[in-house]
């Protein structure tokens, strides 16, 4: 008896360490360039023939495409909401503080158009997905918070749900809790890929998840923003809150306890997955 209950209680930690990571590169033609990305697969994956939702993790700036796997407090959790969840998890690598959009004045950086109408396909069409709006969702960290949010309200038909960490829901530094040296940093790199844009309501520039709110309307994509209260962001995140609740967009929201950290982050996932996954058609 003892010997089987110890069995069923080895049974998950098991079956997690089967799932599979690989590590792809897919070049980009609106960039002339090749990126990398993870692709993780529940164990049932590699000898069987079903297709599977999927699900995009986005890191955050001057992050890599390994992030989550290499960087998170609980060593493996990626391959363990795979095989809990049976889905197929995409971490992709992009560029150190691109937001996921396209530039105006940069050829460089068009990581929106990556994501959409490179990424997405080459996984679609390489793997066994269930290519459809109902079968794939997206979230991330921090800026990848940012990408998750804008690019689920830019392609609504594309996700079905989509969350954020820490997300920059505003790109507008005077709103983040950090010092002149940083602020300025940042606000001269939106400048050079950007120029000129409006940081203030009501009408936010079209770069920033604040600005895209009317996009998420009548849409039937679920949204999960989660903030730590001692975040340097916590501010655009309730800001986006507010907006939210002001447009009546359904959504879920959840302060906390933690900051800007991977403590925080490895905590936040399993909550994404769980709300993620509940929406995620098979």
């Amino acid at each position: 008896m003892k010997s089987l209950l110890l069995a069923l209680l080895l049974l998950p930690s098991l079956l997690f360490a089967q799932a599979k990571v690989d590590t792809i590169s897919v070049f980009s033609p609106s960039m002339k360039k090749t990126l990398k990305a993870a692709i993780t697969f529940p164990s049932s994956y590699e000898n069987g023939k079903s297709s599977y939702p999927v699900i995009y993790l986005l890191h955050g700036g001057s992050g890599a495409f390994s992030d989550w796997h290499q960087k998170v407090t609980e060593k493996g959790i990626v391959n363990q909401l795979a095989e809990e969840h049976q889905v197929l998890i995409v971490t992709p690598g992009v560029g150190p503080a691109s937001y996921y959009y396209d530039s105006p004045l940069l050829d460089s950086v068009r990581y929106e158009t990556y994501m959409i109408q490179e990424l997405i396909p080459f996984v679609d069409k390489n793997y066994r997905t269930l290519a459809q709006k109902e079968s794939r969702a997206i979230t991330g960290l921090s800026m990848g918070g940012h990408g998750a949010i804008t690019l689920a309200a830019k392609h609504p038909t594309l996700f079905i749900a989509a969350g954020s960490m820490s997300g920059v829901m505003n790109i507008d530094t005077d709103l983040w809790k950090v010092g002149e040296e940083f602020r300025n940093l940042r606000k001269q790199g939106q400048k050079e890929m950007l120029g000129a844009i409006n940081y203030q309501g009501p009408v936010f520039s079209s770069y920033t998840a604040v600005g895209l709110v009317d996009q998420l309307k009548n849409q039937k994509i679920s949204v999960l923003i989660d903030c730590g209260v001692d975040d340097f962001l916590i501010e655009t995140n309730r800001q986006m809150h507010s907006l939210l609740m002001e447009n009546k967009i359904p959504h879920e929201y959840i302060e906390r306890p933690g900051a800007h950290t991977w403590n925080y982050w490895t905590d936040a996932l399993p909550v994404q997955f769980f709300f993620l996954t509940k929406s995620l058609k098979r």
